[in-house]
């Protein structure tokens, strides 16, 4: 694994001021400036994944576009500023920015909500998250039980719908489902859809990978008292599920860049690795246990 994929990683650069940041979303607001890994800016050419989906995101921050004929679905942003990316790559792919209707997140964690208030503002799309990050959403990160108590981690955003275990999000033909996962963050969430070509349909799983940060405290919080149980129940959940293809919320958690390259020919069945989802996930379960482990001692 890199060390990108863990958010244990994501160290707070505080200094004695903040740093004013001006964005089209809202007011300003005077949010914490944060450690960017360069890989999680870096460009990444957008590609058709399968059917009507496509890649968005960065060199290591995914980005997912869901196409219908009645508007997309954008599942995570990245960190502040990558907007201008996103639009870039949603343009390139021949759709337009502007016909984002629904915006969803595995998660509310800076490097995968930054810039949802600046897309929220210009294209008006609904604000979608599952019921237990809402607040977190809303006040700018500010409420999260790791890294919140500081202020503003990244633009506050208005939550439209309140999201909960297996509720349906439907648009133009599509149905996603829901699936909370929580832990890494109360809200977490992975996505179940079904995506079709000329030859074939795929069912698609976007995952919220349950890396355990290592501001987290076993087996529970203050401000999280069920952490321990919820990545229990995560860790037990997630292995069962059935699916055609998976993807996550970092690059290197499904190692985008050994199953495709810029210019390869589309090839769904690229992504069809259901050993490299087993390997993940006995990963966190093994990280999990020795936490749990150590915390017993």
């Amino acid at each position: 694994m890199t060390m990108t994929i863990f958010k244990h990683f994501l160290f707070f650069s505080l200094v004695a001021t903040t740093l004013l940041v001006s964005s089209p979303a809202n007011a300003q607001h005077q949010i914490v400036p944060l450690t960017i890994q360069p890989s999680w800016v870096l460009d990444y050419p957008p590609f058709r994944i399968a059917g009507n989906l496509y890649y968005v995101g960065s060199d290591d921050l995914a980005c997912y576009l869901i196409t219908t004929p009645k508007g997309h679905i954008l599942i995570n942003t990245g960190v502040a500023g990558s907007d201008t990316m996103i639009r870039r790559h949603v343009e390139a792919l021949g759709f337009k920015f502007r016909d984002i209707r629904i915006l969803l997140t595995s998660h509310a964690h800076f490097d995968h909500v930054g810039a949802m208030a600046a897309i929220k503002k210009e294209t008006k799309a609904k604000m979608m998250v599952e019921e237990e990050d809402v607040p977190v959403m809303e006040d700018g990160g500010n409420s999260d039980f790791d890294f919140g108590g500081i202020g503003f981690l990244f633009e506050p955003v208005q939550v439209d719908r309140k999201l909960h275990d297996r509720d349906s999000i439907l648009l133009g033909g599509m149905k996603i489902e829901v699936l909370h996962h929580p832990g890494h963050t109360k809200g977490a969430s992975s996505f179940f859809f079904t995506v079709k070509d000329d030859k074939n349909s795929y069912r698609v799983l976007i995952a919220n990978i349950p890396t355990i940060l290592s501001e987290t405290k076993l087996p529970s919080m203050p401000t999280y008292p069920n952490v321990e149980k919820d990545y229990t129940y995560t860790l037990d959940t997630m292995p069962k599920l059935q699916f055609d293809l998976w993807f996550a919320a970092h690059t290197g958690q499904f190692h985008l860049k050994e199953k495709h390259h810029p210019g390869d020919p589309y090839n769904p069945m690229a992504f069809a690795d259901r050993p490299g989802y087993d390997a993940e996930l006995k990963e966190r379960q093994e990280a999990f246990a020795k936490r749990v482990k150590d915390t017993n001692k």
